[in-house]
């Protein structure tokens, strides 16, 4: 599961991170570093508009266009790697609306005991300081038939621990290299097997993982603070 991350990049930094060079001066007056995203936040997000490659807002947790209600998006911000080409929730978004969302670290919790009762939270960052997690994402256009509302919102897949993030949780975000990107967004030629043959667990050389402090449990706590490493 990935349910809590980071991104601290500036609207520059994250066009510059997917080559976008004609966009990054038109900031949203309301973004901001976030260091405690949560479902139900606006994400930056990379996906392909009349063949090129833009970078929008989305509404973390995916909202499938024939959804009668908003609501379900609650319960739809991670998606199975294993099963997303199947799902009738993700398999039309997995067929033509990929996205790639950029992050600066994700969060998980170390059960401690048997019950789960007792958790120690931790931060999977990248193994280079300045380096960004690219995870693979499906995205949503969900029109509300009361209101008018349209609503772009998104998910972000899953799949098996690789060592960093084994002994932590039984879960992680498909992070995906550089050289995969323009198969993931539909620029370059991908059958289906070939993208599912991307939702793997990544590079364990290419991240660490260290304890944090509990106040990352609590989404209204923002700032660096929770990324600072503490005793286990």
């Amino acid at each position: 599961m990935c349910g809590r991350f980071s991104n601290r990049m500036s609207w520059r930094e994250i066009h510059a991170l997917y080559s976008i060079h004609d966009q990054e001066n038109v900031v949203p007056n309301d973004y901001e570093a976030r260091y405690n995203i949560a479902p139900t936040d606006r994400v930056a997000a990379c996906r392909i508009a009349d063949g090129v490659r833009e970078i929008v807002r989305l509404r973390w947790g995916l909202i499938p266009y024939w959804a009668k209600d908003a609501k379900i998006g609650f319960s739809t911000f991670n998606a199975v790697g294993e099963t997303v080409a199947e799902k009738p929730m993700f398999r039309d978004a997995f067929k033509a609306r990929r996205c790639l969302i950029p992050a600066s670290g994700f969060y998980e919790w170390k059960k401690l005991d048997p019950a789960g009762k007792k958790k120690q939270p931790y931060a999977i960052v990248p193994a280079k300081e300045d380096d960004a997690f690219s995870f693979a994402g499906l995205w949503e256009r969900w029109k509300d038939k009361a209101s008018g509302e349209t609503i772009e919102s998104c998910t972000i897949i899953t799949t098996t621990p690789n060592e960093v993030c084994a002994p932590i949780h039984n879960r992680m975000p498909v992070i995906l290299p550089k050289e995969t990107w323009a198969h993931w967004l539909g620029e370059e030629p991908a059958d289906r097997s070939q993208l599912l043959a991307l939702l793997k667990p990544s590079d364990a050389a290419l991240m660490r993982a260290y304890p944090v402090g509990a106040a990352v449990g609590n989404v209204k706590n923002q700032g660096p603070q929770l990324m600072e490493p503490v005793a286990a």
